[in-house]
């Protein structure tokens, strides 16, 4: 056996074919992750995790979680991806709660940090809308 056959047996009907590439698809998105944070630390020269390594890390973790339940079947690997999805939908929960509390300067028109007082870039005061606290 070569080491093709080894990885695409000749037997495989469509099923097989089919989960093989939802894990192999699972594993190159959560694979993928790894260059995304590699690539926006490079590029602000500080630790950074952008809001797609969470993407791809809960996209990457569900299709491994699919494969395993439905072909795999191994108790190993589905206690593996079984709850790994909780913490990443917690950042990305985190992050868009974040995201909508900024406030808009009317000054310059940026976005500043939630409960900031004055604009970061052009100093004017913030005035929060109803519902949100500067």
């Amino acid at each position: 056996m070569d080491l093709f056959e080894k990885f695409f047996p000749r037997d495989w009907t469509a099923w097989d074919l089919f989960w093989n590439l939802v894990g192999w698809l699972g594993q190159a998105f959560f694979f993928s992750r790894f260059y995304v944070q590699w690539y926006a630390t490079e590029r602000k020269q500080q630790v950074v995790v952008p809001v797609l390594f969470w993407w791809l890390s809960l996209s990457g973790t569900l299709l491994l979680l699919f494969y395993a339940i439905a072909y795999d079947k191994h108790g190993v690997f589905i206690f593996g991806f079984a709850f790994a999805w909780i913490p990443y939908i917690r950042n990305l929960v985190i992050h868009y709660r974040h995201k909508r509390a900024h406030l808009d300067c009317p000054g310059c028109g940026k976005p500043c940090p939630p409960r900031s007082h004055f604009c970061s870039f052009c100093g004017t005061r913030l005035v929060a809308p109803e519902g949100k606290t500067p």
